[in-house]
């Protein structure tokens, strides 16, 4: 048998298990996945995230849901990331770039007392054409009407390295509605072969025009606390259709985001999101030999 350390995280309750994957690696990291994210049985969590080797950045971070499949980018999970790695390599860099299945990002941490407990992510340009986010649809999808479990909605599309489908709201009764009852909506959106590779659907409740509320169902998880490229799509659909600024407070089930879709100047149409960076327990799990292989160098 071997043990494998491990720290539990979160983003505004976005909670996944990391592992340092610079010596060795889980041989079947979607299964592990599954296997710690169960909340019963498992460590529990959103999923799996791993720092791995980068030759072109400080860390590759390497995303698993829950159900195992692989997710390209966690804006939650890469501020836990950035957090760690500052830790691990002594704080020796700030800002730190933590390279992801859709390219490099740039994370600055705010330091209290030696610690890092906060970060800003330069989350890049939201991906706006249709059938590169992907949608089944030419062009932009801007309070396009679709009909999904026999209702229509009206959706706004964004890519933020994954594919989201934000729905506005006109009231709260969204988030009123028992866990049963909104997994039953969101893995309806999900499924839906409108987007071919599945999507986030987050449900929008613009609140001022600094301020909107939301609830997130994620493709791979289900329903969680936060999702931070949700967020940042949400602020991205809220300005396309004129419910919002340019900068708004996103408030999810598990805490506040500040989201900035930046107009002009250094970063222009790039999204900021600044957010904590939580370490709530470390340990360590027994795996066979065989559930190990070593870690690959370098990376993307």
């Amino acid at each position: 048998m071997s043990r494998l350390a491990f720290v539990k995280m979160h983003g505004c309750g976005n909670d996944y298990v990391y592992v340092v994957a610079d010596r060795v690696r889980p041989a079947d990291p979607g299964a592990l996945a599954i296997r710690l994210s169960d909340r019963r049985f498992g460590i529990g969590g959103d999923g799996l995230i791993m720092l791995c080797p980068s030759d072109r950045a400080d860390v590759r971070m390497e995303m698993y849901n829950a159900d195992g499949s692989r997710g390209e980018m966690c804006g939650n999970g890469i501020r836990c990331v950035a957090r760690l790695q500052y830790e691990l390599s002594g704080g020796r860099r700030n800002p730190l770039v933590v390279d992801t299945d859709c390219g490099p990002k740039t994370i600055a941490l705010r330091v209290e007392h030696g610690r890092a407990v906060a970060a800003t992510v330069d989350m890049g340009e939201p991906i706006l054409e249709g059938r590169e986010i992907p949608v089944a649809r030419d062009g932009r999808v801007i309070d396009y009407p679709l009909v999904v479990g026999g209702r229509e909605y009206r959706i706004t599309a964004v890519s933020m390295g994954n594919p989201h489908c934000v729905v506005f709201v006109e009231n709260d009764g969204v988030f009123t509605l028992d866990d049963a009852e909104f997994a039953r909506l969101g893995a309806q959106f999900e499924r839906d072969p409108f987007f071919p590779r599945r999507v986030n659907t987050e449900f929008i409740l613009p609140v001022a025009r600094d301020r909107i509320r939301m609830r997130v169902w994620e493709r791979g998880s289900g329903e969680t606390l936060a999702c931070g490229t949700g967020a940042c799509a949400a602020l991205v659909a809220a300005v396309l259709t004129g419910r919002a600024d340019r900068r708004a407070t996103v408030e999810l089930r598990g805490g506040p985001l500040e989201i900035e879709w930046r107009a002009s100047g250094a970063g222009a149409n790039h999204v900021f999101m600044t957010g904590a960076a939580v370490e709530v327990f470390r340990g360590e799990i027994e795996l066979d030999d065989a559930e190990l292989t070593p870690a690959a160098r370098g990376g993307r």
